[in-house]
């Protein structure tokens, strides 16, 4: 079977693994609109080609990866979109997307300043894409309860390559064994999901012919050079620049101002004067280096004596530890409105972000619940919810002496497909994908003008997972839903 007692069970009497998919019916009333809908969850197989001295011998279990599908009864396949949608990490699960903002069921997660105690509850999401699109859900080979198969090595799915291949291949399987190959179709992932979705657009028409609709990339991360404070890189120093601003305005440093205009004038200065400040390096007169550092405290919230001691450079854990040391706290890298402790508060960086710590119980509860109780999926192995291991090896050996890239193959995918519609959606006070890295990437992006027209941002006045904020959240569904009945052409 599928479903083993034991993420180390396996032998040589292990029969073959064959997919264990549990199907179960359920409805949700949408502004009086009763949804009646089928969910399908459990493992499906992935098999390699064994091929000897020239000759096919067979093909070999590779993996058992999990997935959660939920089609609406009656609707005509070939018109009815269906979404494809993961997480990042690498190493993640797709549970913040599956049970913060897209699935028909929601984890009640609280929020900055009003968390929820355990234990935790689940409720219906009124404001799910399900109203406008069938979802499903994908959990990578080390994450959830996705694992390789008895004599694989988990290692050779941590790649860059090897992530896109797989992926890819639940993808071809679910739309050739659900007769959806004439549905319109989309990719939506989260961070490093954004890494993965951009790239397999591109994969996905060049290997299997499958041309999507759209993509809906949420908080994105298309060119690690713009967001890693590598030596050397100022880059990233300009383009966290507005991010600090955002947190620093939350939590009341830049006076009563409007955040607006606070973020037009950090934007301004990572433009132009900052950058420029940054490259002058020991040519930079004592006046300007004075009035940089005047500057930027008065973006950032921080002490001119601080920025300049770290010679105007602010990399962004000192500055999610620095910003509110005066108060005994740290503020969130995930989301700059949580706050948090530590045991000493004379250390340059945190040792846990307080977002992170914050939400990681409702969303573990809520997924280890709603897979075997409410879906029906009798499994005893462990969901990894974020795989440090899989962090860990993670290769990204097809960029060797490069930062990580995708943007090219976004461009590629446009250029090839000119229907491919983007959804962005940026938060202000995201500390690990920060907005105006993402702003600075799309200008760059090598299309034609007139495909411009087909990339759509939103922003929210909240972190990474937007939709734990419960105005970003309801706004965001709207937002979402809109995107994909925009672009499906039907």
């Amino acid at each position: 079977m599928g479903t083993t007692n034991s993420d180390d069970a396996g032998s040589s009497s292990t029969p073959e693994p064959v997919d264990d998919l549990v199907t179960t019916g359920h409805s949700l009333t949408v502004r009086r609109r009763k949804l009646n809908y089928t969910a399908t969850t459990g493992r499906v197989v992935l098999r390699r080609e064994v091929v000897t001295d020239g000759k096919v011998e067979g093909y070999k279990p590779k993996a058992e990866v999990l997935l959660t599908a939920y089609t609406l009864d009656g609707a005509d396949p070939g018109q009815r979109p269906v979404t494809f949608a993961f997480n990042g990490g690498p190493g993640s699960a797709s549970v913040w997307l599956h049970l913060g903002v897209l699935g028909p069921r929601r984890v009640v997660s609280g929020d900055a300043g009003a968390p929820v105690q355990p234990p935790y509850t689940l409720v219906d999401n009124p404001d799910t894409l399900l109203v406008h699109s069938d979802l499903v859900f994908i959990d990578p080979v080390g994450t959830g309860m996705s694992r390789a198969t008895t004599g694989e090595k988990s290692a050779d799915f941590h790649t860059f390559t090897a992530d896109l291949e797989h992926v890819a291949e639940v993808i071809r399987l679910w739309t050739t064994r659900n007769g959806r190959w004439l549905s319109p179709k989309f990719l939506a992932g989260e961070s490093y999901g954004t890494t993965r979705a951009a790239a397999l657009a591109e994969h996905l028409q060049d290997k299997h012919g499958m041309y999507l609709n759209g993509l809906m990339l949420i908080s994105a991360v298309l060119d690690f050079g713009t967001i890693l404070f590598n030596e050397g890189n100022d880059r990233a120093h300009a383009l966290y620049l507005p991010t600090y601003t955002a947190i620093a305005h939350h939590h009341g440093l830049l006076g009563d101002r409007p955040l607006a205009d606070a973020l037009a004038e950090a934007e301004e200065f990572a433009d132009r004067d900052y950058p420029w400040a940054l490259a002058r390096g020991a040519r930079l007169t004592p006046e300007e280096r004075a009035a940089t550092i005047t500057k930027l405290a008065g973006l950032t919230g921080l002490s001119e004596d601080y920025l300049d001691r770290v010679d105007m450079r602010v990399e962004h854990i000192r500055f999610f530890t620095e910003l509110l040391r005066h108060r005994k706290l740290t503020v969130g890298r995930f989301d700059g409105r949580f706050t948090g402790w530590e045991s000493d508060y004379g250390r340059e960086r945190f040792t846990e972000d307080p977002a992170s710590a914050a939400i990681m119980g409702p969303f573990t509860a809520g997924i280890n619940h709603y897979l075997r109780e409410e879906l029906g999926y009798p499994s005893d192995l462990h969901y990894q919810v974020l795989s440090t291991e899989v962090f860990r090896q993670w290769s990204y050996k097809e960029f060797q002496n490069a930062h990580v890239s995708v943007t090219d193959k976004l461009a590629a995918a446009m250029r090839g497909n000119p229907a491919l519609k983007i959804h962005v959606a940026s938060g202000y006070l995201d500390g690990a994908t920060p907005y105006y890295a993402t702003e600075h990437v799309l200008a760059a992006l090598r299309i034609p003008a007139e495909l411009r027209e087909n990339i759509e941002v939103k922003y929210y006045e909240a972190g990474h997972m937007m939709y734990l904020h419960e105005p970003s959240r309801v706004q965001q569904g709207k937002d979402l839903g809109a995107f994909v009945k925009a672009s499906s052409n039907r």
